[in-house]
């Protein structure tokens, strides 16, 4: 409204050399004072806008790493392979605690199962090396013919995955640790707590270190809160590949051996040691950072009958670098 007046007030004037030169010089003005405030207002913008940046990039990468596991289980077996027990062994357990709490049938052999679980870390990376998460695991499941339970919260768990030493265009492969505390809950005559400890080994053959080699060992170690039941641990070594196109998929392979100790759970019927080949094959979509933005896997434990597990994974981010 300001400037509109001005100009009414100029129009108004009688001409002249003065009053041109006037004019002229208060239109200068003018537009100095216009472009000046612009581009305060356009530095005010630029540096708040710099100030949000810095603060977001300071923050680590924060998302809920959300899994949704299916796995079938063939009868007379019980199967740990690569995933983590929250997903699998414990939703199996518990399946079983009502056969294995009732005092007064003979032992027997555990019927066929399956289950379906969703796992939900929170998970922090501090770093390019060192990630931390902690959350909670639900799961239904269901035996031979039998309707399926109710889809309720199975175990909660923590645990961190740490480069112990970074390759970057060396001889020595990448070495990464991985350790997960889990616990079942509620707490029940098959309750659970777990350590699964993954050591591996990723050697790049390439700079951009879009295709290398693997290797790794797996140990999971059960402890169950009873006296009259005891699961022995699982130990899987194994080798793999992976490659990553220029789209940013990535395909991983492994394959290996898994030894299990067999267990025995109350009054069912005990299950068997084994020592059987293992696969999983995993299909992830990175960002151009490496992060994880879908995921699906394919395992398959034979126990010694072939034990099956799919899983999708859909990382939900807060914070993404």
């Amino acid at each position: 409204m300001n400037v509109d007046f001005a100009r009414k007030r100029f129009r108004g004037a009688q001409p002249g050399p003065r009053a041109g030169l006037v004019r002229a010089s208060c239109l200068l003005l003018l537009g100095a004072s216009v472009s000046i405030g612009f581009s305060d207002s356009a530095q005010s913008a630029d540096v708040g806008d710099d100030t949000a940046k810095a603060a977001a990039s300071t923050l680590p990468n924060i998302y809920l790493d959300l899994r949704t596991i299916y796995t079938t289980t063939p009868a007379g077996t019980l199967s740990i392979g690569f995933s983590n027990p929250s997903s699998s062994a414990v939703a199996t357990l518990q399946s079983l605690a009502p056969l294995a709490n009732s005092e007064a049938l003979p032992a027997r052999p555990p019927l066929s199962r399956q289950s379906a679980a969703v796992d939900f870390p929170l998970t922090v990376d501090l770093s390019d090396r060192v990630s931390v998460y902690g959350g909670f695991s639900g799961s239904a499941s269901q035996i031979a013919m039998s309707d399926w339970s109710t889809f309720a919260v199975s175990s909660w768990n923590v645990g961190f995955q740490a480069d112990l030493y970074q390759q970057k265009g060396g001889s020595i492969p990448t070495i990464t640790l991985q350790s997960t505390l889990t616990r079942a809950v509620p707490d029940s005559p098959l309750a659970t707590t777990s350590l699964n400890t993954i050591l591996e080994f990723s050697y790049a053959l390439n700079k951009d270190e879009t295709k290398g080699l693997l290797a790794g060992v797996q140990e999971i170690a059960i402890a169950v809160d009873s006296e009259l039941a005891a699961i022995n641990p699982s130990l899987v070594g194994y080798v793999g590949a992976y490659y990553q196109w220029e789209n940013n998929w990535k395909v991983t392979g492994r394959a290996g051996v898994q030894w299990f100790g067999g267990a025995q759970l109350i009054n069912l019927a005990p299950f068997q040691p084994y020592t059987q080949p293992i696969v999983r094959f995993d299909l992830d979509r990175m960002d151009d950072n490496d992060n994880r933005l879908f995921g699906v896997t394919a395992e398959i434990a034979w126990t010694p009958k072939p034990a099956y597990q799919f899983t999708v994974r859909t990382p939900l981010y807060a914070v993404r670098h």
